[in-house]
């Protein structure tokens, strides 16, 4: 099994996590100035402004992933997630507007994460694909090999060019 002492997390969260209130700041900004300019300035609209503002921060937000060796946990705002890897029952990749990828353990536990997080994030996505044989290698992961297969195509691809890049062979 793995090392209970390795963990990891997704390193980019907080320049997501920068950019989603960034992008709240510039449109309360705009819709500020846009008032100021055409002279309907009021307070009640700069608090709506302000609150138009701060829900899309909240909707932009993305989870803070991170893994253990066991355990991979999706914290979100106002909630924690977090599903026993060594004990996966299925992997499902759920295609919609937004890609997710909905794990479940055998005690119950259920995440549903961003595929792009494990792509962008080799440690993390190790942490999993080990766990997850360990799952499989238990016989209780029946459902998800297809998915975790082709995330494993796409880690190996994104890996592959980020060294090509890096030596300049690209």
């Amino acid at each position: 099994m793995a090392d209970t002492a390795a963990a990891a997390e997704d390193a980019y969260w907080t320049g997501e996590a920068r950019s989603a209130v960034r992008h709240g700041l510039v449109l309360v900004a705009l819709l500020l100035g846009i008032d100021a300019l055409s002279d309907q300035l009021a307070l009640w609209r700069a608090l709506l402004w302000v609150a138009l503002g701060a829900l899309l921060i909240l909707v932009l937000l993305p989870a803070r992933i991170s893994a253990t060796a066991d355990r991979l946990t999706a914290r979100c705002l106002w909630r924690e997630h977090t599903v026993r890897t060594d004990l996966l029952v299925s992997v499902r990749c759920v295609d919609g507007v937004a890609h997710r990828l909905v794990l479940r353990d055998e005690p119950g536990g259920r995440v549903e994460i961003d595929p792009r997080v494990l792509v962008a994030n080799p440690a993390l996505w190790r942490l999993l694909d080990d766990a997850a044989r360990v799952s499989a290698e238990r016989g209780l992961l029946l459902c998800g090999g297809t998915a975790l297969r082709r995330l494993a195509r796409q880690v190996d691809a994104e890996l592959a060019r980020t060294v090509f890049r890096v030596s300049g062979l690209r």
